[in-house]
């Protein structure tokens, strides 16, 4: 009986969570198939599913631009931060050497160091190299601020796999990388899965840096074609700002459905051990 109570409870709690979660999604994403000449106010279900609203704001905040962008910038820091925080992760968390303690704590000093207060040192030092304006300017920060997050997390895993594994590897004359490579790297597939969809992530939806670092170029990223839909002039069609809100996370939520599994083993494989 209390088990059966338990469960109930558990379901309704959950089921209430999510309602909450839900509500405020579908109702942009309603809203984004509304006319501008809607009275549109909370919850409504349109009348008519038109995607003109859609095609309307990837035009006009330049979507096509802004997504190509975004995807160039996110998939080169989350593979190029990935790959480095692998092996950071694996030297710190399999190996131990003079001044590794060290290392670590440099290495994700990144993650209580507000990077808001770099962004403008960093406009100046880009200036300097003839870089602003350019993807680079975003690339090349992230990738460095991602690398705290990767070497935390990827240590935090490799700490977690059985050390009777490499010491059998190193018996049978297996090198560093050869244990890398094909020992430990399947154990911890899916954590490196999981960051990998943290940083896109977390690099896709950058918008200060890209606001500041891309100002007076071509160049544009898709937050700063949400941020073209701001401002008085442009606020007039809040459809249009449901639309376009719509587009940037699209590509997100698409990514999340497909690796959902494989980012629910990596969160658990994380956090076994700090």
């Amino acid at each position: 009986m209390t088990t059966r109570l338990d469960r109930a409870t558990t379901y309704i709690v959950l089921t209430a969570f999510s309602a909450l979660a839900i509500y405020p999604l579908l109702s942009i994403l309603f809203l984004a198939f509304h006319k501008k000449t809607d009275n549109v106010t909370g919850f409504s279900l349109p009348s008519t599913l038109s995607l003109h609203t859609f095609t309307a704001a990837w035009s006009e905040g330049n979507f096509a631009k802004g997504m190509w962008g975004s995807f160039l910038v996110a998939a080169t820091v989350t593979l190029v931060s990935a790959f480095l925080s692998l092996l950071t992760g694996y030297a710190l968390g399999t190996m131990r050497f003079r001044g590794s303690g060290v290392a670590f704590y440099l290495l994700v000093l990144g993650l209580i160091f507000p990077y808001e207060a770099t962004v403008i040192p960093l406009y100046y030092d880009f200036q300097d190299l003839h870089l602003t304006g350019t993807y680079w300017t975003l690339i090349l920060p992230q990738i460095g601020q991602s690398i705290s997050l990767g070497t935390f997390w990827m240590r935090a895993v490799f700490l977690t796999t059985p050390r009777s594994l490499v010491e059998a590897a190193r018996i049978d004359g297996a090198g560093s990388v050869r244990i890398l490579r094909s020992v430990l790297f399947p154990q911890v597939r899916p954590a490196m899965l999981t960051l990998c969809v943290l940083v896109f992530m977390y690099t896709w939806n950058e918008f200060l840096l890209a606001l500041v670092m891309l100002q007076g170029s071509n160049n544009t990223t898709a937050p700063l074609g949400l941020s073209y839909f701001a401002g008085v002039t442009r606020s007039g069609d809040p459809t249009k700002v449901a639309a376009a809100s719509v587009l940037v996370a699209l590509p997100i939520l698409v990514m999340y459905l497909l690796l959902q599994r494989h980012f629910v083993r990596g969160v658990l494989a994380g956090a076994l051990k700090g």
